[in-house]
């Protein structure tokens, strides 16, 4: 059942979508100084090298981050998201692309904390390895949304937590919901971003309605899609549920997600969404 290896998407327009908010995010928490903590439910290993058999063997990344790379006219929040890569790489060349725990690690500061869950034994191995020795970091081979619970409300009663789950079981979708209803019960205030893959419309609209109707307050989505939905198979756009967003993050993604849709998309089909799915 862990088959899934982001390896083969790293730097897509996925990642493109899901770490241009997270560092919107990221960057919105470090105005304050009081300290706060990252969780990330799906970790992987948290670098991925583009030269590698997997990434060369789908070249998502052509429809990514190579499409921004190097590019001086990109909005803001975009060109905040390209930042982190570039100081990942500590080259003028795109070699590597950071996960989302690599870009959190860049940017937090020594009184920050993180959690990383990772299930993949592979992928944790790896992300062990990357990490290791870093003390404000605490890694778990576990289930990632037990252990989001387990660990809401952080001691420091400010938080981020991101939410990435490959959906390889279909049981995911309705299990992200009621860990998400679970957790901010725990810990009303903190901020909480959802990552969802639209391969079949109707499942993210039912994700969206029982979100809706679960009473929390204070839900937007924003997504990115490269071309129509599709009954094929295929991952056609995806999509960030945020609750709790920062008051700026709606316009940040005003300024982006067109500018994303144009440029990333295949053959003009690109589109986006922008939407409070539930007001404060």
């Amino acid at each position: 059942m862990l088959s899934y290896r982001h390896s083969f998407h790293a730097g897509n327009f996925a990642d493109v979508l899901k770490h241009t908010v997270s560092v919107a995010i990221l960057n919105h928490m470090l105005k304050k100084d009081k300290p706060f903590c990252y969780l990330d439910t799906h970790s992987g290993c948290g670098a991925y090298s583009l030269s590698s058999e997997q990434a060369l063997k789908t070249k998502e990344f052509n429809n990514g981050i190579m499409r921004l790379w190097g590019r001086k006219d990109l909005p803001l929040p975009v060109a905040n998201y390209l930042e982190q890569v570039v100081e990942f790489n500590a080259q003028s060349q795109l070699k590597h692309y950071p996960g989302s725990p690599s870009i959190a690690r860049q940017m937090l500061r020594e009184d920050d904390r993180m959690f990383l869950f990772e299930l993949h034994p592979n992928e944790f191995t790896n992300m062990r390895e990357n990490f290791s020795g870093d003390r404000q970091i605490k890694m778990a081979k576990s289930d990632g949304l037990q252990g989001l619970i387990a660990n809401m409300p952080p001691k420091e009663r400010r938080g981020y937590v991101l939410i990435d789950p490959s959906y390889e079981i279909k049981t995911e979708y309705q299990e992200v919901v009621e860990t998400l209803i679970q957790a901010v019960k725990r810990f009303a205030t903190g901020t909480y971003a959802l990552w969802y893959p639209v391969v079949n419309r109707i499942t993210i609209k039912r994700m969206e309605r029982e979100l809706m109707n679960s009473g929390i307050k204070n839900i937007q989505l924003f997504e990115l899609g490269i071309e129509a939905d599709s009954g094929e198979m295929g991952m056609t756009s995806s999509g960030m549920i945020v609750i709790n967003p920062p008051w700026t993050l709606k316009k940040e993604m005003q300024a982006s997600l067109p500018f994303l849709a144009k440029n990333l998309a295949k053959d003009d089909k690109g589109f986006y969404r922008i939407e409070t799915l539930v007001a404060e």
